[in-house]
This record gives C-alpha cells, sequence and structure tokens, in this order.
C-alpha cells in the first residue's frame, strides 16, 4: 500500500512539473489544409492571441493538406501527447468519421479536446439568372424544376458539400438536382455568378463580399435563428424559420491535442485558448470573416466533445442516407 501510495504521488509530481515547464519548444498548429484558407487563417490569428497567454510561447502553423483534412488530422494524433502539437480542424472532425470508411484515427478516442474557437454560418445562394428574390420563391422554383437544376459544391467532404446534402435532405425534393463537384469554392462560386449552375451553399467566409456586392442571390442563412446582428446578412431568414425543422449548421473550428497529453497540459492549452477568445483583436478579425467567437460552454473540453459527438451523429445520418463517400 505503501508503495502504491508513493508512486502516485511521485507521477502527480512528475504531472506538475511537466506542466510548470510547458511550453519547453515551439508549439505547432497543425491545419489540415492548404495556406491561405479558411481554417489556416483562423489558426494563425489564433496562433497569435495565444502567444501572450502561453507566457510568449513561440507558436507556429504547419499546413498538412490532403485527403479531406485526414493526413493532417492523423499525423496530430500519432504525434507525442506532450502538447506541443496541436490541431485545429473545423466541422471535417465530425463529417469524416461517416465519409471515411477506413480512417486511421477515431474522432473521439484518439485526440483530447481542447474547445471551440468560432462558428462560421453558412449560406444559401441561387445564380443572379435564377427568376426568384425570396427563400419561398426559390424553394418553389426549386421544387418544380429539380431535375433541369444543378447544385454546386467545393468537394467531397467540403462545407459546401455538407451544407448541400443537409438541405436536399430536410427540403425533401421530389426530383433531385444535378450536383456538380469543383476543386474548391472560388471555381465553383465563379460558375454560380456566370450562370452555369444554380445553387450553392457556402460558409460566410467565402459568400458574404459576393452578396454584399450583388453578384449572387441569396435566400437563407444555414443558423437557427437570422443573424440579426450581421451587416450583409442581417435581412435573410434562417432555414428554420423558414420550415425546415431542426436545421441548424455551422462550420464550427476546434482544437486538440494527441490523446495522452497530460490533464495539467491540457488544462493550461485550454486556459490559454479561452484567453484568446476573449482578445478582442482576435474577435474583431474574426467578425471581420463572418465567423462568431464561441463564448459558452463549448470552449471547455467536455463541452466541445459532447457537441463534436452529437454533429457526428447528425452528419452520419445525411451521409448514409445520400450514400456519398470519400472512400
Amino acid at each position: 500500500m505503501k508503495t502504491l501510495l508513493t508512486l502516485a504521488l511521485t507521477s502527480a509530481m512528475a504531472a506538475g512539473a511537466f506542466a510548470q515547464g510547458f511550453p519547453s519548444k515551439p508549439i505547432t498548429i497543425v491545419v489540415p489544409f492548404a495556406a491561405g484558407g479558411p481554417t489556416d487563417v483562423v489558426a494563425r490569428q489564433l496562433a497569435e492571441s495565444m502567444r501572450a497567454p502561453l507566457g510568449g510561447a513561440t507558436v507556429v502553423v504547419e499546413n498538412a493538406a490532403g485527403a479531406g483534412g485526414t493526413i493532417g488530422a492523423t499525423k496530430v494524433a500519432r504525434a507525442a501527447p506532450d502538447g506541443h502539437t496541436l490541431l485545429v480542424w473545423h466541422i471535417g472532425m465530425a463529417s469524416t468519421a461517416s465519409l471515411y470508411r477506413k480512417l486511421q484515427f477515431k474522432a473521439l478516442e484518439d485526440f483530447e479536446y481542447l474547445g471551440m474557437i468560432n462558428d462560421v454560418p453558412m449560406t444559401l445562394l441561387g445564380s443572379p439568372k435564377l427568376p426568384a428574390n425570396t427563400y419561398r420563391d426559390f424553394e418553389n422554383h426549386i421544387r418544380a424544376n429539380g431535375g433541369k437544376l444543378n447544385l454546386a459544391h467545393a468537394g467531397l467532404g467540403s462545407a459546401s458539400h455538407l451544407c448541400g446534402l443537409m438541405w436536399q435532405s430536410a427540403v425533401k425534393l421530389d426530383k433531385s438536382m444535378t450536383t456538380i463537384a469543383y476543386r474548391g469554392t472560388a471555381p465553383a462560386m465563379n460558375d454560380l455568378i456566370g450562370g452555369q449552375v444554380d445553387v450553392m451553399c457556402d460558409q460566410t467566409t467565402n459568400t458574404t463580399s459576393q452578396i454584399e456586392g450583388g453578384r449572387v442571390k441569396a435566400f437563407a442563412v444555414t443558423t437557427a435563428k437570422p443573424l440579426s446582428g450581421h451587416k450583409v446578412l442581417k435581412d435573410y431568414p434562417s432555414l428554420q424559420e423558414m420550415g425546415l425543422k431542426g436545421f441548424d449548421l455551422t462550420i464550427w473550428h476546434g482544437m486538440y491535442a494527441p490523446k495522452g497529453t497530460p490533464a495539467d497540459v491540457t488544462k493550461k492549452l485550454n486556459d490559454a485558448l479561452k484567453v484568446a477568445l476573449k482578445d478582442p483583436e482576435f474577435i474583431k478579425k474574426q467578425e471581420a470573416l463572418g465567423a462568431l467567437v464561441v463564448n459558452d460552454a463549448r470552449a471547455t473540453p467536455a463541452g466541445h466533445k459532447n457537441f463534436v459527438a452529437g454533429e457526428i451523429t447528425k452528419l452520419k445520418a445525411v451521409i448514409e442516407a445520400a450514400g456519398q463517400f470519400a472512400d
């Protein structure tokens, strides 16, 4: 008994000493996408705001793109669990659990959850050539011409792909639309503006400027409630408000560490994250992207993990019903 007590005390002291010495080298935030995209921008802005609460530590961003984000996520899952290698990822943490049937990691088992960062609303858009100007007219037009129209997205597993799947499932279209996959939002948006495609759903980081410039028609937002405080989108209804019960989709971002990272270290990281989420400069930069910084229970590890578990369940039903997989 005495030996066991001694071992327990020694382990506790070691963990405390480890946390006191953390970070002992630069912290790397892995972004599982190419540089310059929305998730990369979020991670770089967050890195700036986390340096001070981590005692002036060096925090760098590394891009590890490929396979819908799973290459970068796998890299972090296999990294040393010492808190110096972290992951910032969006809704892909939940969607890949169903999109990929042969993943090298388990979303709810192979990471320590550190907290959510933000919510990025999405918008349902139409080509400027569509005759509709309101959501109700838009939906009626789609129902009447579903088999003749097409829906664009930025690639399998992308935010726009998931949104399109969820919207079609919720609307219960009698005639399915032809889905056209692009390599990224930019070419899809160009064809939407030009009228080569009819419909697209994508995040505000990619759509706000196009809506404000009148280059596309916006019909609704995907949040549970209208974005009354948003300069550009305040007058658009939510899909839930338009009768799609329970429709609530945002492209959120969260932060993760490898499974087994000491509790004292994850607490230090979560504390730094929560300080960053209250940084006025970080909030201002996020709002400029159309993102809403999290200020609720999801900023805690437990709240974050519970939320992602719910998102996995929600997206699994949509993805499996559509029968669209990435492998």
